[in-house]
């Protein structure tokens, strides 16, 4: 991965997501299909100035969708969960819901 930009694609604000992140200090991003567990930890260090304590990724694949009589799939995409260090400040980048 060239640039840190290029591994943290967005983060994924779901009801899950948002449980996970005030009971367990865990952060939920989609990140780049190639992207190692080492360079997500050090894109979020990084990026977010926290520190990591662990990384758990999920493969997902592509679900088929149909309009009409033609068929297609959506894409593979690649989800990270970066659980912080005991004592460290989440980051708010959900602050207006």
């Amino acid at each position: 991965m060239p640039t840190t930009y290029n591994v943290i694609l967005r983060p994924l604000i779901t009801e899950k997501g948002l449980t996970a992140k005030e009971a367990e200090g865990t952060l939920v991003f989609e990140v780049a299909s190639k992207a190692t567990k080492t360079e997500v930890k050090q894109a979020v260090e990084l990026l977010f100035k926290v520190k990591v304590a662990g990384v758990r990724t999920a493969n997902h694949a592509g679900k088929e969708r149909r309009r009409g009589k033609f068929a297609g799939y959506r894409p593979d995409w690649k989800k990270a969960y970066v659980r912080l260090k005991a004592g460290e400040k989440m980051p708010d980048y959900v602050n207006n819901l």
